[in-house]
């Protein structure tokens, strides 16, 4: 047999031409179908994916509430359990401007300068100080610089390390001041050096210091 009549007698087992036009749109239609049926599919299980990811986040975000609102109910629990009570206030903020900041850190750059002028303008007109050994002035401003001008010209040089301030605003009493910790070395004229820690309290009243407390501890 030749291959041109083998090539004949194989046509017969193939669709005729005809049949095939007929079928070609079901074919098509059934492959929309599965196309579509096929996204449906892939969008049903996306959506389940996200539904699943949220409940997740939901989930995570309540434990975290829940345990952020067992924090402050302890915090607020223990703080009713102290066993002291504040004479003065427990009730402090921050609320004290960068102006009186700079202005109480600056009193302390004059002195350590040697500027008691200067220093003079950052004070009230009336003062109230607690000295570190004790000793107590309520007066006026000029009266004040004359200590302090006496105690500053026995020195020959002052060197002041700053370690921390913090602000502190009383807004019951709508009192200010500025806490301050730092170490200071004063060198006499006659040779002697002092080295100690300082903590001091500097209250504010528009703009100026009108109450200064100082506590000194030697350093070693």
């Amino acid at each position: 047999m030749t291959r041109n009549n083998i090539f004949l007698s194989s046509n017969k087992d193939y669709l005729p031409h005809s049949d095939l036009i007929v079928l070609f749109p079901l074919l098509i239609t059934t492959l929309l179908y599965l196309i579509f049926n096929l996204k449906q599919f892939i969008m049903k299980r996306t959506f389940l994916c996200l539904c699943f990811a949220m409940f997740l986040f939901s989930c995570n975000n309540s434990k975290t509430e829940s345990a952020s609102t067992s924090t402050d109910t302890t915090a607020k629990s223990t703080m009713t359990d102290l066993p002291y009570t504040a004479s003065y206030s427990s009730n402090f903020t921050d609320e004290v401007s960068d102006a009186d900041l700079k202005m109480v850190l600056m009193t302390y750059k004059d002195w350590a300068d040697g500027n008691i002028s200067n220093l003079a303008n950052s004070m009230g007109d009336s003062v109230y100080v607690q000295f570190n050994n004790g000793d107590k002035f309520n007066g006026t401003k000029a009266d004040l610089m004359k200590i302090w001008n006496k105690t500053r010209d026995s020195l020959s040089s002052v060197t002041i390390q700053m370690q921390v301030w913090k602000k502190l605003y009383e807004p019951n009493k709508k009192e200010a001041a500025i806490l301050t910790w730092y170490k200071e070395i004063d060198t006499y004229k006659t040779g002697r050096v002092d080295s100690a820690y300082y903590h001091d309290i500097n209250g504010i009243k528009d703009g100026k210091i009108n109450y200064y407390d100082q506590y000194k501890r030697p350093a070693k």
